[in-house]
């Protein structure tokens, strides 16, 4: 969605997601109100393992978080599922074993047919904002202030992590990472370093700036009221980006649970597979939480979900991970449009696009099977002369998605200038990614911490597999256009000798 803002929240507190389609995590990461912003097998998606770093976006006290595991341990992981089982789960027809596509991962253990629901993860089991506090006090205030329920969680997570052994939750934390591999624990320079040609770097500025927001409002509203209750040392930033990271990459909306948003023990084991089309929900008649597998599986091969059809890019922002160049046929690359200051006609258009809550400048996702009907429509206005005035609210109204107007519009006298200018925002974007992926290989990571060596090795080639797949994505985009453009070019030619040949006969 090209839906941006920056904003940092003063007022409200975050609402939950709203979903684009259920999946086992978030959809396309914007909100609604606040905007708190998607190797055996080449197509076998995995969530990593947590890398600790003593950097913060921002200049705070350094903490380190002393819950949750360094590594995806499988020893935590065999701790929760015997937790679990001692706890009302089911017995599985899957495993947490060490496997080849992840640190760790649900196996099959025996002949699993497609069509079969399996899980079966009661809501006791579950964290929901529903779920009992330990510290029963702490959650009454927070449901005073009607906190919603995405921070609700989030403090939630913050109170019962850190009771430690005395939470019924303890198994489940300790299994946790430490820190989640979103890119909230990427540092600024990080960013600006790593990811300065893609577009998802702004949004991850934006997520992290948001998380900061959604905290001190916290505190400032809730939190210093009652210190006794939430102590600085407990609630504090880096705890909220410790279980933000964990909501962003963990928490999945239940569609036959009225959409209520939970945490799945158990269930988030489940890697991410981008050819599988499952995904978790509640069955009332099993009365668990389930998913209905889209393929069979045999015994000892590791059974996987979809996180959602997100980019490569929304895929990095909350899990950590890209997928291999074009194993995902949800990838899409975000393009920069912009007004040109210079258009005669610029007052006029921008209040066009405040009408439709669009502004000067918006970013649209061009897939390899092409762009959105917005794109186009927006690009017609970009192009679009003085005469055209009267049709400057219907291309606004036609560039928003948030309206239900005809989208696709067509103005054949401006169609080569709207897709010239496509291209050249396509090509001017290459530029970018081309630039950033020669220089990756003389970039300077010479630094005397080995663990931080490790670190920016590893982010370095996180954002080359990013920059790579989305350059892939603007080639081909680039090829259309220019067809395109020969094609209206090589029939005015036709059109414009044929004109000629006419004009010399009547001669």
């Amino acid at each position: 969605m090209a839906e941006v803002s920056s904003r940092i929240l003063q007022s409200g507190l975050l609402p939950p997601f709203s979903h684009s389609s259920p999946s086992h995590g978030i959809t396309n990461n914007h909100f609604s109100s606040y905007k708190l912003y998607r190797r055996n097998s080449p197509n076998i998606i995995i969530r990593c393992s947590s890398i600790s770093t003593t950097e913060t976006t921002k200049p705070t006290k350094t903490q380190n978080i002393p819950w949750g595991c360094e590594t995806d341990s499988l020893e935590n992981a065999s701790n929760l599922q015997k937790w679990l089982s001692e706890s009302g789960l089911p017995s599985q027809k899957m495993d947490i074993q060490r496997v080849d596509v992840g640190e760790r991962g649900l196996v099959a253990l025996n002949n699993i047919r497609k069509g079969e629901k399996l899980l079966f993860v009661p809501p006791s089991l579950v964290i929901t904002a529903d779920s009992k506090w330990s510290n029963s006090e702490a959650g009454d205030v927070l449901k005073q202030y009607n906190v919603p329920d995405w921070p609700f969680i989030a403090t939630y997570l913050i109170s019962e992590a850190s009771l430690m052994k005395s939470s019924r939750w303890n198994n489940y934390i300790s299994a946790l990472p430490r820190q989640p591999y979103s890119l909230l624990y990427w540092t600024r320079s990080e960013l600006d370093r790593y990811l300065e040609a893609s577009q998802i770097r702004e949004r991850a500025i934006e997520r992290i700036n948001n998380v900061i927001g959604t905290y001190n409002d916290l505190r400032l509203r809730i939190f210093s009221k009652h210190p006794d209750l939430f102590p600085e040392e407990i609630f504090n930033i880096e705890t909220f980006n410790w279980s933000f990271g964990i909501l962003f990459s963990r928490l999945v909306r239940l569609p036959s649970m009225d959409g209520r948003v939970a945490l799945v023990p158990w269930a988030d084991m489940l890697n991410h597979n981008c050819e599988v089309e499952t995904f978790l929900d509640y069955d009332k008649s099993s009365q668990g939480i389930v998913f209905t597998t889209d393929r069979a599986y045999l015994p000892g091969e590791q059974v996987f979900i979809s996180y959602g059809r997100k980019s490569n890019g929304e895929l990095l922002l909350s899990y950590g991970f890209v997928p291999r160049e074009g194993t995902n046929p949800s990838d899409s690359v975000e393009v920069s449009l912009s007004l040109k200051k210079s258009d005669k006609c610029y007052k006029e258009k921008v209040e066009a696009l405040k009408k439709h809550g669009l502004s000067a400048s918006e970013c649209f996702p061009i897939q390899v099977t092409g762009w959105p009907l917005e794109l186009m429509a927006f690009a017609y206005l970009v192009v679009s002369p003085p005469s055209m005035s009267r049709q400057f609210e219907e291309m606004a109204a036609a560039a928003s998605n948030k309206t239900t107007s005809k989208k696709d519009i067509k103005y054949p006298e401006i169609e080569e200038e709207a897709l010239q200018f496509i291209l050249d925002s396509c090509e001017s974007s290459i530029s970018k990614y081309s630039k950033f992926l020669q220089a990756s290989g003389e970039m300077d990571l010479d630094v005397t911490n080995p663990k931080q060596l490790n670190r920016r090795v590893f982010l370095k080639q996180l954002a080359v597999d990013l920059c790579t797949s989305e350059r892939r994505i603007l080639y081909r985009s680039q090829y259309i256009l220019r067809r395109r453009l020969r094609d209206i070019r090589s029939g005015e030619l036709r059109a414009l000798k044929l004109f000629d040949g006419l004009r010399n006969i009547f001669k």
